[in-house]
């Protein structure tokens, strides 16, 4: 996959996934960074932190239980170290740091 793709394809995810936080109604604030980058912030002050980073082609997800790698595998974004599902770990770790379980869909 060449940049110019990736980046489209990236685009694509980043929006959806502003859209699935904006729409799960969590107890968290969604800010836009410039670069494309997603900060969902907690009422104590931590953050998950999502952006793309074009040299790997994987889109980049940095919480407090650790650092996440997605690359797009067959219309989903995936993790090389487990194979976990974009989605599943973001809802994990937004319920992990918000206290309250959060349900997405990337969909």
């Amino acid at each position: 996959m060449d940049e110019r793709e990736f980046g489209r394809l990236a685009d694509d995810e980043m929006a959806r996934i502003e859209a699935a936080l904006e729409a799960c109604d969590g107890d968290f604030d969604v800010d836009l960074q410039p670069g494309g980058v997603i900060e969902i912030e907690f009422d104590d002050g931590s953050k998950v932190v999502i952006n793309r980073h074009s040299a790997a082609r994987e889109i980049w997800l940095a919480a407090r239980s650790g650092g996440y790698h997605f690359a797009p595998r067959d219309g989903r974004w995936i993790a090389g170290r487990d194979g976990a599902e974009l989605y599943a770990v973001l809802a994990r770790v937004i319920g992990e740091q918000s206290g309250t379980p959060v349900r997405l869909s990337g969909d």
